[in-house]
């Protein structure tokens, strides 16, 4: 079991290095540059400028038994597709179920704001997310761990 979080800007860093210390789940940032990441548990993956590459790179190594971190819509919907369990910084997993609608509504904002019928972007990261996002991610290791026999 890894945890790899889309790094380059991630607003919950700490939180997910919390909790993989607390249950010794190794911590993967992926990052088109370099970031100070603690020395115990956690890896720092630079990759290329290239478009996505952070993302291409998540997706070949995340798998079954694996949570990824992100934001990303279409990168939630690739790793959900390598069976990877995936989290939204604001603590929202994102689902079979839910990605399509996820990624339909994606598309829909974007094309409102081509036509300047949309401003701004989602609502500002809270204090109360991240608290979400630790008792989600906490939960999902725990989930993992018995469904993977992961000691």
């Amino acid at each position: 079991m890894n945890i790899y979080v889309d790094g380059d800007a991630c607003p919950v860093k700490e939180e997910a290095y919390r909790v993989a210390g607390r249950h010794e789940v190794p911590v993967v940032i992926v990052a088109n540059s370099w970031m100070r990441v603690p020395d115990q548990g956690v890896r720092l993956e630079v990759v290329s400028n290239g478009f996505d590459a952070a993302d291409d790179w998540i997706v070949e190594q995340c798998g079954a038994g694996d949570i990824v971190i992100t934001g990303d819509i279409p990168l939630a919907d690739r790793c959900l597709k390598k069976g990877a369990f995936v989290l939204g910084p604001k603590g929202e997993p994102f689902t079979e179920d839910n990605i399509g609608t996820a990624m339909v509504s994606r598309e829909m904002t974007a094309d409102m704001r081509a036509m300047g019928m949309l401003s701004g972007g989602p609502a500002p990261f809270q204090k109360k997310d991240r608290g979400i996002f630790l008792q989600e991610l906490d939960k999902a290791v725990v989930r993992l761990k018995r469904k993977y026999k992961v000691t």
